[in-house]
């Protein structure tokens, strides 16, 4: 018999979609993909690390035993810590922790001004990155957009250049080619200050796709064995839809997408035992309506908690989705979507959850809807903290004193839970009953353009400078790679 003397039940609130019965038969059947089915994987000198590795290769078909995959999972570090370009500690991914942020790639974008759709820029990467160093809910920056005005295929070069010089957060780049995430590696090594610093502090993430289903292509496995080689922590997460790219039933979806992250984990921990390598997928169905990925679909939700729970039984961190829509704007059906998907991420517990702020089912980015989603984090994050349980929250001397009818208003007690408390005013407006006396009860809308205009013209970034020799050096990796481009072109 144990006795408590000092009685704390403290909890992290989170929801089961999956019985311990149903993840071990999903990675059973992920292990019977990858040995039977196999993978196809574009990249010569990959195929032959595997082969060394006990996988059997013939081509680019591999198939991976599931002693090669379980060896895999058993050298990932349980835990990885992200810094910004400062030298802090910005990010800890691990079990418990969750943080959030945009996606990146959307063609279109909505200026927060004018309010036109219009192609999206580079100094809109700069404006996205202040922003996202502005909002409290936001843990990492991805563009919201893809570059329109950069050299032809250097578009995630140039985007990470303003991301990083931007924000104090950490951004998570994308690269078309090898030799791009060779270049973003050497602006990584130039905010940090040096090779050496940057491996002890590595100040950015690189997120990598396969492409569905069950094939990586030679760029995105060059990749991958470029970060395992330089101890940068990256993500390998396919875009799967359900009845396009993958099966139509969950249970298969969630199976298939598991299989393709995993070709990046074997490959990964063949080249660098230990290397930081996160899982994930943006998991939803095919609209069929308008053959589209379904943004807002509640399928998303319920995948995108399936996949973060086989992450856990692993062992593996998971980048998930959640805050975007399928709307064409910000209104109710996008506050809805992006509410639902966020709370349901918040309860399921995934590292990353990216895409905040999409609308129009990928393929534009709204800054609006990422300010909305900032404030429905703040409330989902306080839901999920749970009830903590212990002595002194049980109150039995503020009972005793108040006795029946007491009031407790004025009780120290409630003073101190007061700065606490979840309740918010109308997006930090101060004078909201005035507010209310002046407007109509349903702009809310108007209330965010407010705030979101008033960040971005407020915000100028990061407290600490850059210096001149170091975005001198960042100019001349950009013209390096620019004349590059040009002549291969």
């Amino acid at each position: 018999m144990s006795i408590r003397t000092n009685l704390t039940e403290n909890q992290h609130i989170r929801f089961s979609f999956l019985s311990d019965g149903q993840k071990r038969l999903i990675f059973n059947e992920v292990l019977r993909i990858l040995q039977h089915t196999g993978v196809d994987v574009k990249h010569e000198q990959a195929c032959r690390l595997l082969a060394e590795a006990g996988c059997r290769v013939r081509g680019r078909r591999v198939y991976m035993p599931s002693h090669v995959v379980n060896k895999s999972l058993r050298t990932l570090p349980p835990v990885s810590t992200i810094y910004n370009w400062q030298g802090d500690v910005a990010l800890r991914i691990e079990n418990g922790h969750t943080y959030f942020g945009p996606g990146p790639t959307c063609p279109g974008f909505i200026d927060p001004f004018t309010f036109e759709r219009r192609r999206y820029t580079r100094s809109d990467a700069a404006m996205v990155a202040r922003l996202c160093d502005a909002l409290p809910g936001i843990g990492f920056v991805m563009s919201l957009g893809l570059v329109s005005d950069a050299p032809n295929g250097l578009e995630g070069l140039y985007e990470f250049s303003e991301m990083i010089q931007n924000s104090a957060k950490p951004p998570i780049a994308w690269a078309s080619s090898g030799k791009q995430c060779r270049d973003i590696h050497e602006i990584g090594i130039a905010m940090a200050g040096g090779p050496e610093t940057f491996c002890q502090k590595p100040n950015y993430m690189f997120y990598n796709e396969p492409i569905s289903p069950l094939l990586s292509d030679f760029n995105a496995i060059d990749k991958v064995m470029y970060c395992a080689e330089n101890n940068i922590p990256q993500i390998f997460a396919p875009a799967s839809s359900g009845g396009g790219t993958v099966p139509a039933t969950h249970a298969a979806h969630i199976a298939v997408t598991l299989a393709e992250s995993l070709i990046g984990v074997v490959i990964s921990q063949a080249v660098n035992p230990g290397a930081t390598i996160i899982i994930g997928g943006t998991q939803s169905i095919l609209d069929m309506r308008e053959a589209v990925f379904a943004y807002g679909a509640p399928e998303l939700s319920s995948l995108e908690a399936g996949l973060t729970e086989m992450g856990e039984y692993l062992g593996l961190p998971v980048f998930s989705a959640g805050g975007c829509s399928d709307a064409k704007a910000m209104d109710a059906q996008a506050a809805v979507e992006a509410t639902l998907s966020l709370h349901s991420a918040m309860l399921s517990g995934p590292s990353l959850v990216h895409d905040i702020g999409f609308l129009e089912s990928g393929m534009c980015g709204s800054v609006f809807q990422l300010v909305l989603a900032d404030e429905v984090i703040a409330k989902g994050e306080y839901i999920a903290r749970g009830v903590l349980v212990n002595r002194k929250t049980l109150a039995r001397r503020e009972i005793q004193a108040a006795c029946p009818g007491g009031d407790y208003r004025n009780v120290e007690q409630t003073k101190q839970k007061r700065a606490e408390y979840g309740f918010s005013r109308p997006f930090g407006d101060e004078q909201w009953p005035d507010y209310y006396a002046a407007h109509a009860l349903n702009d809310i809308p108007e209330r965010i353009v407010e705030r979101t205009q008033r960040l971005v013209k407020q915000h100028k970034g990061p407290a600490k400078k850059i210096s001149e020799d170091v975005r001198g050096q960042i100019r001349q990796i950009l013209e390096t790679a620019a004349a590059r481009a040009a002549a291969s072109s």
